[in-house]
């Protein structure tokens, strides 16, 4: 049980990408702490889910891009667990169309949500990581932050941010044996997905050199490797989860 003892945060878990981490990390044995947002009955659902593997597992309703509700969270789920030893900030949204008709409204949303969240995260869980003198912090980027994707302009410089905040930050903590690691996920099933026709799938995974999309146990496995002690003197990287699509 690779993450006995451990506990874990997880933000946007009830659906997609963050789910199957969640599941991934109760399965290693971690104490999962998870936040969702629209959906009180999936975060039950999955609080119910995660604690058929035996550990301790707690779902809290909670808005990762508003700065007071994210020291909350930390707050609470150091009263509840005694700890943080890995951070994954997850939460996400898009809100796709081409930079000629994107609102500023939809420009802000996704950076507020996209990336904030993750500023606001991230300095939460830095005091009880800086006092344990352990801790890792993942974030879970895309492809996109990397490539860039046309209709996407907002959601991809989101995810570049991630990328910068993430090398910076691991500058910042390496010497309080924090570390700060990101994942680029490339085209991944999830519900996101599910709403493309078969046209749209087949243009995408022709592309790709392994010739299929991937599952969000691909992610999970990634964010297990990097949050354990197996990564002990990686930090301030990014792994490129994507079946081959940026070579």
């Amino acid at each position: 049980m690779k993450f006995e003892n451990k506990t874990v945060l997880i933000t946007g878990a009830s659906r997609g990408i963050g789910r199957s981490i969640a599941e991934e990390f109760a399965k290693n044995g971690a104490n999962v702490a998870f936040t969702y947002l629209s959906s009180v009955e999936k975060g039950q659902a999955l609080e119910k889910e995660l604690g058929e593997f035996g550990t301790k597992v707690k779902g809290y309703r909670s808005d990762a891009s508003l700065f007071e509700e994210a020291e909350t969270l930390v707050n609470a789920v150091v009263a509840d667990f005694g700890k943080i030893d890995v951070l994954v900030n997850n939460a996400g949204i898009t809100r796709d169309t081409l930079l000629m008709r994107m609102s500023e409204e939809q420009w802000d949303e996704v950076l507020r949500v996209n990336l904030k969240s993750v500023f606001n995260l991230t300095k939460a869980v830095t005091k009880p990581m800086m006092k344990a003198k352990y801790g890792s912090i993942i974030n879970i980027s895309s492809v996109v932050g990397i490539m860039g994707n046309a209709g996407q302009a907002n959601y991809s410089a989101s995810k570049a941010g991630m990328i910068g905040f993430t090398k910076s930050i691991a500058k910042e903590l390496g010497s309080r044996n924090i570390r700060c690691n990101a994942i680029a996920p490339g085209f991944i099933e999830t519900e996101m997905t599910g709403e493309l026709n078969e046209a749209q799938l087949a243009e995408w995974t022709k592309s790709i050199p392994l010739k299929r999309a991937g599952q969000g146990s691909d992610i999970a496995k990634a964010c297990t490797f990097l949050g354990s002690d197996d990564a002990a003197y990686i930090t301030g990287q990014v792994l490129v989860v994507d079946g081959g699509l940026l070579m």
